[in-house]
């Protein structure tokens, strides 16, 4: 069983234990555990905000598109640096 489902059975177990409780309590002390209880197991599950998504996509795109470059310069100086041995060879 992978860590999602171990995580998610447990939280439902959690909710039907909080349900077979005493029921005169109401609503809203379930509705209060059950968003304690899913908070606490989102925190596990180490979740990041999709603003937190957002920027780490920005700084991949930018990353890759920063290596294309050097990958394109380090080309023009291997190109360069190879026309001067050729040169160096023929004097």
């Amino acid at each position: 069983m992978n860590p999602i489902s171990q995580i998610l059975d447990k939280l439902a177990r959690k909710l039907d234990e909080m349900l077979s409780e005493d029921p005169e309590k109401g609503p809203g002390r379930v509705e209060k555990n059950l968003r304690a209880a899913a908070k606490k197991t989102f925190q596990r599950m180490d979740l990041i905000t999709r603003k937190e998504f957002d920027v780490k996509c920005e700084m991949l795109t930018q990353s890759q598109l920063r290596i294309k470059e050097l990958e394109r310069r380090i080309g023009e100086l291997e190109g360069k640096d190879a026309k001067t041995k050729g040169q160096d060879e023929k004097t």
